[in-house]
């Protein structure tokens, strides 16, 4: 009796030693180490951290000016530094590696390209309307330079082949019908709208 009381007793010790081990780390469902209500601070807290850092990032995606790529135009099929024309970057073409808004040739406003900075109807350079690039302010079919399509730039509003000024083959602008490397107008080193390709085109052949 008395051996059976004392294993009892043994066995009771090291049940209670256990439960006050398992309590020490956060085993016992009961007595968790880190309460709920810290688990659930923490939570937000690495919320709020992740929403502050999206925020960050949209905030220097906006307004740092290295995230907005600057697109050269080089003279040829050169690639060397000293052979740029001139370059895009947020709507504007900038003479060669400038980036001073003096040294603005020419802005693009949804599809009309104006002088210099300018934005008013009497410094309209071109207007773009389904492929076709007017003088000007206008939109009659007797003030139209060029048509580009599919990559061919024809006088006025020409389809002939006979009529092509240009052809675009991986931003390398060729004279007329011509591939021959020795025949590239200018190359464009990065992608560009049609009226963002009508700046530069402006540029390249008549600014420089």
């Amino acid at each position: 009796m008395i051996l059976k009381r004392l294993h009892e007793n043994i066995l009771s010790w090291k049940k209670h030693k256990n439960h006050i081990f398992a309590s020490a780390y956060g085993i016992v469902k009961n007595e968790p180490l880190i309460s709920t209500y810290i688990q659930n601070k923490i939570r937000r807290r690495h919320q709020h951290m992740k929403l502050f850092i999206s925020l960050l990032f949209l905030l220097f995606a906006l307004y740092c000016p290295s995230i907005h790529a600057q697109i050269k135009i080089y003279k040829g099929n050169s690639n060397f530094s000293g052979d740029v024309i001139c370059n895009l970057n947020k709507d504007k073409i900038y003479k060669k590696n400038s980036s001073f808004s003096g040294d603005i040739i020419c802005n693009i406003q949804e599809n009309k390209i104006y002088r210099k900075n300018s934005t008013f109807s009497g410094d309209i350079i071109y207007q773009v309307i389904d492929g076709k690039v007017y003088q000007g302010n206008s939109s009659f079919s007797g003030d139209i330079l060029m048509r580009i399509s599919e990559g061919k730039i024809y006088k006025e509003n020409s389809s002939f082949s006979g009529d092509m000024i240009a052809n675009i083959q991986d931003g390398r602008i060729y004279k007329e019908h011509s591939s021959f490397s020795g025949d590239v107008l200018f190359t464009i080193h990065g992608e560009v709208t049609l009226e963002e390709f009508v700046a530069i085109w402006y540029t390249a052949k008549y600014v420089y």
